[in-house]
């Protein structure tokens, strides 16, 4: 049995609103994915995660995305990738 989260979801957020007083991350992001454990392990060392076009690795205790491919490339500049609380 694992202690690991079988799902996610990934927002898509860019980067000059992220921070905005008021603005949550679940309203500003420009895509948002439920991603599901893959059973592999990814170039990082942490669980990969994929679903809705979106593979991710992502640390499950501290629910940080360490790398992330969006329709099979990498994330454009000005987005950042982050787990949805």
């Amino acid at each position: 049995m694992t202690t690991e989260p079988q799902r996610f979801t990934i927002l898509l957020v860019p980067e000059h609103v992220e921070d905005q007083d008021g603005a949550s991350r679940e309203d500003s992001a420009v895509r948002s994915a439920v991603v599901e454990a893959t059973g592999e392990t990814g170039a990082t060392g942490y669980p990969r995660y994929a679903g809705d076009g979106i593979v991710a690795d992502i640390d499950p205790r501290t629910r940080t995305v360490e790398a992330v491919l969006v329709d099979g490339a990498e994330l454009d500049y000005g987005l950042n990738a982050t787990v949805a609380s």
